[in-house]
């Protein structure tokens, strides 16, 4: 801890930065943690990445490839990738979250947010070194449901066969998130994740974070992770209404084929979601999300009503029946 309290002071020194007063900035569920700084009346954002655990060179990578699309990723002004420390420009407060708890025009953000996909959408040319959302990646992200919850909400190792069934059913269904196009997918794309910058106009004013894992993927993911937010209830009319701005701006897409793409990938995603929360408990000692595990259950509910998921649904309904779907608890020491 020494040793990498000196790597920070060494690299913010270099910079300039050296005798900023420093703000911690709460913690998420990764090893990553950002620290703002304020010199002079000057502010700027220092990430903090260790490796192993960690690596900034896809944030690099991608930030880059949002500038060149015109949209709002933050200016990196310094880094040392071997180390894991980025100089970022600093976004400031005004996420989406905060906005929406201090009663900002919930209609004009989430269009805001859809425009910035509709930009992406219909930019995007492209990117060689971009991994694909593909099966495997899916799969395993999906798997997490059997691994991590099943076991923590019935007290006993989910069954190998059992397992298998499950990833039989999303082998099958998988292919159907694929009829729509492939674009630059955000993966988390979410109101923790967007900030509305003063001084920009147009799509320039939806600040973009955490955005490092992006992948090629199916064009309707980022909007599932938009509408159908683990950490917040979209009302269904606003849902409506931005899922219809989105297929507006894409008049000769399948409409058909992307309902089935949104409901496979909404599902698998609140799959991997609930999965995730409870591996933070069990595994992590991090209880912070399982609060939110209740409003998953209830999307991953409305996903699986598309006639296309009704093999998933019978399936859950015998395996994980409406008395699992709880907040799992800690186990004992």
């Amino acid at each position: 801890m020494v040793e990498r309290a000196d790597l920070i002071a060494s690299f913010l020194a270099a910079r300039g930065w050296g005798e900023a007063v420093r703000q911690p900035l709460p913690g998420d569920a990764s090893f990553r943690r950002y620290v703002r700084l304020e010199r002079g009346g000057e502010r700027a954002m220092l990430m903090d990445a260790p490796p192993p655990h960690e690596d900034v060179r896809p944030f690099v990578a991608v930030a880059r490839l949002l500038h060149g699309l015109g949209l709002s990723a933050p200016r990196i002004d310094a880094e040392d990738v071997a180390a894991g420390l980025l100089l970022l420009e600093d976004f400031g407060d005004d996420t989406y979250t905060r906005l929406l708890a201090a009663g900002a025009d919930e209609g004009a953000l989430y269009a805001l947010a859809v425009d910035v996909l509709i930009a992406l959408n219909q930019s995007f040319s492209g990117a060689p070194n971009l991994p694909p959302y593909d099966e495997t990646r899916l799969l395993a992200e999906a798997a997490l449901l059997v691994d991590w919850y099943l076991p923590a909400v019935t007290g006993t190792p989910s069954d190998p066969a059992l397992r298998e069934d499950y990833l039989a059913l999303w082998r099958a269904l998988l292919p159907l998130a694929c009829g729509v196009p492939d674009t630059l997918v955000l993966r988390d794309y979410h109101v923790d994740n967007l900030m509305r910058l003063g001084g920009r106009g147009g799509i320039a004013a939806c600040g973009l974070l955490d955005f490092q894992d992006a992948v090629l993927g199916p064009m309707s993911y980022d909007l599932v992770s938009l509408l159908e937010d683990a950490r917040r209830d979209v009302p269904p009319r606003l849902a409506a209404a931005m899922r219809a701005r989105f297929l507006a701006a894409f008049p000769a897409l399948d409409h058909a084929a992307f309902d089935r793409s949104y409901a496979v990938l909404g599902a698998q995603r609140n799959c991997k979601i609930v999965g995730i929360f409870t591996r933070l408990l069990v595994r992590d000692g991090k209880p912070n999300y399982l609060a939110h595990i209740p409003r998953v259950w209830r999307l991953l509910a409305g996903d699986v009503r598309h006639p296309a998921l009704a093999p998933l649904a019978r399936w859950i309904d015998q395996h994980v029946p409406p008395d699992l779907r709880r907040i799992p608890q800690r186990p004992a020491a």
